[in-house]
């Protein structure tokens, strides 16, 4: 059994990594991946650094480097400091090679008396780094995998009432920071499909997963934010609204929201009604939008209020993506 080694940060994980993953795994009956924890340089956890490998490739053992160096150079006692840490890690496992395309491919290897197997030291197979991706992921993006893109994209979802703005704020900003937006698909639903101003159980769930597909195709569109008028959590309340009940799926995947965005904003509700034909009130409006902020409350997801004109509103979005940091 001969066993093969790889380690960096993967911040991100690009092409480049990959290449060299699938090579050690060709070239080896097992592999090992070492990651470093990076806080310096990236705001991804090593956890979720960590799961793009194992996802990616699931034979492969990776093991996650929380204490490792964070500092890199080419003196003798950096790369002595790396090569301990290494040795530790491993815990006295043999490895027969090791996978770089950095000058510590040499160092390292002989440290652990393995294969030096350098890939692509030049660059000219894949002309990417972790920190030209960090730049500009959307210039960049065809040098990672989906999976990884979409953890690299800022996802700001907008809830609150009908009527209160979420759809305006949303094409907006993203018009003005050139990405994309996702609007509400429970409406263009709900306009082709109800039958006396209701939907059933099972159109209700339909939504929300056909929310979630378009929003997965838009996400390797983006540039650094997408932003989303609704989550699968409005669709839940809808059913509990008019049901009393909802599905389990749907239910599912109400919960999984709280999780797969990164900003919540609640739009409130002192802006005028838009009293459209598809709508049922302002009293409506104020019943639904005190349901809203319980479910958030009760979910115990953080939000940030937007209340005023739009102007306003996008003022305090700006403010706080300006202290988002980005990957």
């Amino acid at each position: 059994m001969t066993t093969g080694l790889v380690l960096g940060k993967f911040a991100p994980l690009h092409r480049g990594h990959q290449f060299l993953i699938e090579t050690a795994l060709s070239e080896n009956d097992q592999v090992v991946a070492i990651i470093y924890n990076a806080t310096e340089v990236t705001s991804i956890s090593l956890e979720t650094r960590a799961n793009w490998i194992r996802k990616l490739y699931p034979t492969i053992e990776v093991l996650e480097a929380w204490d490792g160096p964070t500092v890199v150079g080419d003196t003798p006692e950096i790369k002595q400091l790396h090569e301990e840490y290494i040795r530790k890690v491993l815990n006295g496992r043999t490895i027969e090679a090791f996978y770089s395309s950095e000058f510590y491919g040499e160092h390292v290897s002989q440290s652990l008396n393995a294969v030096d197997r350098r890939l692509d030291k030049s660059r000219d197979r894949f002309p990417i780094s972790g920190t030209l991706l960090r730049t500009d992921p959307y210039r960049y993006r065809d040098f990672v995998d989906p999976l990884v893109y979409r953890d690299l994209i800022t996802k700001v979802v907008f809830l609150g009432a009908p009527s209160t703005g979420k759809t305006t704020i949303a094409w907006e900003l993203a018009r003005r920071r050139q990405t994309v937006w996702m609007p509400e698909y429970g409406r263009e639903y709900w306009e082709k499909h109800q039958e006396n101003r209701r939907l059933s159980l099972d159109q209700l769930e339909e939504i929300a997963e056909g929310h979630l597909q378009r929003e997965d195709q838009l996400f390797q569109q983006a540039n650094r934010e997408i932003f989303i008028d609704t989550d699968a959590s409005t669709t839940y309340l809808f059913s509990l609204y008019y049901h009393g009940e909802a599905k389990k799926r749907l239910t599912e995947m109400a919960a999984n929201a709280a999780t797969r965005y990164d900003l919540f904003f609640l739009c409130e509700t002192d802006i005028p009604y838009d009293d459209t034909w598809d709508r049922s009130g302002e009293a409506n409006r104020d019943q639904f939008q005190t349901a809203v902020v319980n479910n958030l409350i009760d979910r115990h997801v953080p939000f940030i209020r937007l209340a005023g004109n739009l102007e306003d509103r996008i003022q305090i979005v700006e403010s706080v993506l300006k202290q988002t940091r980005h990957p």
